[in-house]
């Protein structure tokens, strides 16, 4: 976790500047926005404390309030866990924006955000990486006939032989200037390098790590 520099507007939140947090306003409590780092995705909005900010400051994982529980590790039981990126106040010190590494769904649902269906329309690349994941775990029945998806993981030379075929068509869509069928192309290309990624044992978000690397 850091707590350098805060997103422009914003302060960063450590130690020191929890002692200027506003509580009062929110009668103890700071509504707190929990966003993925690497999607950008809103997860989750809970309130917070000043010991459950105090908990988050000192172990790298968020601490939220809640009203049964009191003091509440997210992901402490399940494990999915939210790893701390960087904390945020805003102007008036009264709301923080949590920047964080999820390692499960957000939502007690199982969804990955707890504004499903929009977090999975707002992020369709991870929904597709799931669902490749999924069918890669998945065990079909011995008189059943194998995915494409699962074809394509169990055949090498087919993988790569399509990622060629999409690239190309795409390659031709951007040429013509055609938008629509650039737009296709281009979805079928992403689907088929995730399912080369899989196989090769990369996940998405190791590929948005790499990407947020070469931003900073």
């Amino acid at each position: 976790m850091t707590g350098g520099a805060g997103a422009e507007g914003s302060i960063a939140l450590d130690a020191a500047a929890l002692e200027t947090v506003n509580f009062a306003k929110g009668g103890g409590l700071v509504p707190v926005v929990a966003q993925d780092t690497l999607t950008g995705a809103v997860l989750m909005i809970a309130f917070a404390d000043r010991e459950a900010l105090a908990a988050t400051l000192a172990t790298g994982e968020m601490h939220y309030h809640s009203r049964s529980r009191g003091l509440w590790h997210k992901g402490g039981t399940s494990g999915n866990v939210q790893r701390v990126v960087s904390l945020h106040l805003d102007c008036d010190r009264d709301a923080v924006l949590a920047r964080v590494r999820p390692a499960g769904p957000a939502c007690h649902t199982g969804a990955r955000t707890c504004f499903d269906p929009l977090g999975r329309e707002a992020d369709a690349l991870a929904a597709l990486d799931a669902t490749i994941a999924s069918r890669a775990a998945e065990v079909p029945a011995d008189d059943a006939a194998p995915s494409y998806t699962r074809r394509l993981l169990g055949d090498r030379n087919l993988r790569l032989k399509k990622i060629g075929e999409e690239a190309a068509e795409f390659v031709t869509a951007c040429a013509d200037g055609d938008a629509a069928r650039a737009r296709e192309e281009a979805a079928d290309l992403f689907y088929h390098a995730l399912v080369a990624l899989r196989a090769a044992g990369v996940s998405l978000d190791e590929v948005r790590e790499t990407l947020a690397g070469r931003g900073r």
